[in-house]
């Protein structure tokens, strides 16, 4: 989800382009070549939310740059470098992903990440 302002500019989600079959309707080339998660984002035929949301704003002219982005994972570096250009100024999140490039990319872009705990626990 996309936010300036306390408003929410784009959203998105996990799963296939639109018209084409969902992952799990598909055969997974990842999970057939035992891919780790975090590795070879290419080859998924997915998008993952952060993707969605940016490529949403744009579909519909809503300019998101300077904006935050909330995610349930830090963005991968496919994310990553689409948040970067796509100028969002913050990224919030509530897990880690294994994707060592994409700290790299962070840590050089000057974008703020936060670390949101106990976001959708329960108590």
């Amino acid at each position: 989800m996309v936010v300036r302002d306390k408003r929410i500019l784009s959203t998105g989600y996990n799963g296939a382009p639109m018209g084409l079959k969902h992952c799990i309707d598909a055969e997974c080339l990842r999970e057939k070549l035992h891919i780790p998660s975090g590795e070879r984002h290419e080859l998924c035929r997915g998008l993952h939310a952060e993707q969605n949301a940016i490529i949403q704003a744009a579909f519909h002219g809503v300019s998101i740059n300077g904006a935050d982005i909330y995610s349930t994972h830090l963005p991968c570096s496919i994310c990553i470098k689409m948040i970067i250009n796509a100028g969002l100024a913050r990224v919030l999140y509530t897990e880690g992903y294994p994707d060592g490039l994409a700290m790299e990319m962070i840590n050089e872009s000057g974008i703020a990440l936060v670390k949101v705990e106990g976001v959708g626990r329960k108590s």
